[in-house]
């Protein structure tokens, strides 16, 4: 059984929040988190693009960086790189290995077993320890106080994107306690940098950085000023107290630029209070070489395809008005499928002002709705759909389709975009 399947069968044990485990299956391995340094960045969406941000900087600067983040797309090893390459099979094996044979002396002695998302960071920590990295972008994959990532104790600097509603079930009702929960990876005296807009969850940062005596930075007043905006990327100035003009960033969308003022104050935190040498010049080739895949990318020209991981209302917002300053005026046709726990209805109220028209189908993955029960939503909706419960079929089907549009728009659940991408490749 390779890596990844024997890393699989620990799902059966749930994505479940809290320390506990992680500490115990830590200390078996030395703690190899403990001889890191890292950039820890937490938020409902937004986080991983200001990571590829923050890393792809780091790199230009010539730094050996590390990089953790999830879900992944088409390839397992996508959620583990270092020096810009994704962690190979034959070290996944390895240090999985490493990692199981710990797990087992933990639940011999008869503690809980660590949950999936709780093994494959500890082999990210292990991986990045034996490379030596000289910095380690660390993406929180739920929340913030609880989750596995949050072992880490002293972050060079710890960053909160926007926040908005999803995992209510165990991250709250409010934006309050939402932000309460990504507040727990903040930690005493370490530096907080967040582009999070909404004033209740800002309060909640503002106070947990004054009771952990932390310097605390808000990106969301940061002058900007766009000077293009196309499919091919964005040209931007920005003045965080530092002046930048011509900034050039190739992942689409004004909410992009947001990200990429996160990521540069994060960057700015790392020279003021770590002296992290990074030149203007790897400020600017790092953000231009950054790229997100599955968000707002285009995968095809003729037709043009273009797929993206909105997951949930503010995602789905977000790429609403990228479509709007994008793609104005196009004929849109919709591909997407959905989890069943989401807010369905919340997204496709957003996907509604996309397109009129629409193909479903199905995730690959439990949770999912089906594409009946979708189709019947859309149209309640007032949209219209065709529902095929393969995602093959349903591809296949909007691509025939496609030429009839001026674009096709694949969106909805993660699992299904990453299907949708290893086809469209």
């Amino acid at each position: 059984m390779d890596a990844v399947s024997r890393i699989h069968e620990f799902e059966k044990f749930g994505s479940v929040l809290g320390l506990e485990r992680m500490n115990s299956l830590m200390k078996e391995l030395g703690d190899p988190q403990d001889g890191l340094k890292y950039i820890h960045v937490a938020g409902t969406n937004g986080k991983g693009s200001v990571c590829k941000y923050i890393y792809e900087v780091l790199e230009a600067q010539g730094y050996r960086v590390g990089l953790y983040t999830s879900p992944f797309l088409t390839v397992f090893n996508e959620r583990i790189e270092f020096d810009h390459e994704y962690i190979s099979d034959e070290d996944l094996a390895k240090y999985t290995d490493m990692v199981l044979d710990k797990v087992k002396v933990i639940t011999d002695r008869g503690e809980d077993s660590p949950t999936e998302f709780e093994v494959i960071t500890a082999v990210a920590f292990l991986y990045f320890r034996e490379k030596k990295a000289d910095l380690v972008v660390l993406e929180v994959g739920l929340g913030g106080t609880g989750d596995s990532t949050n072992i880490i104790k002293n972050p060079l600097c710890s960053v909160i994107t926007s926040i908005s509603f999803d995992h209510t079930d165990r991250l709250g009702n409010t934006l309050a306690e939402i932000a309460g929960n990504k507040a727990g990876i903040i930690k005493e005296g370490c530096p907080v940098v967040t582009s999070s807009r909404a004033e209740e969850a800002l309060e909640v940062f503002r106070k947990k950085a004054s009771e952990t005596g932390s310097e605390y930075f808000e990106t969301k007043d940061t002058e900007v000023n766009i000077i293009s905006e196309t499919l091919e990327g964005t040209r931007f100035d920005a003045f965080t107290g530092n002046a930048y003009y011509g900034l050039e960033i190739s992942m689409k969308g004004e909410h992009q630029v947001e990200n990429a003022v996160c990521a540069l104050k994060a960057i700015e935190v790392l020279q003021d209070f770590h002296d992290v040498e990074i030149s203007p010049d790897a400020i600017y080739q790092g953000l231009k070489n950054a790229v997100q895949i599955g968000r707002f990318e285009i995968m095809r020209r003729q037709p043009l395809v273009i797929i993206d991981g909105a997951h949930n209302p503010d995602g789905a917002r977000t790429l609403k008005e990228a479509c709007q300053k994008l793609l104005p005026g196009r004929n849109i046709l919709m591909l997407t499928g959905m989890l069943r726990d989401k807010d369905t209805e919340g997204i496709l109220r957003e996907f509604l002002e996309i397109a009129h028209d629409f193909i479903v189908t199905e995730p690959g993955n439990p949770r999912k709705m089906t594409a009946d029960e979708l189709k019947c939503e859309i149209e309640a909706l007032g949209g219209k759909a065709e529902s095929y419960s393969e995602p093959d079929k349903a591809l296949d089907e909007a691509l025939d389709s496609a030429n009839n549009y001026d674009c096709l728009v694949c969106a909805g659940s993660l699992y299904l975009i990453g299907h949708l991408r290893a086809r469209l490749i």
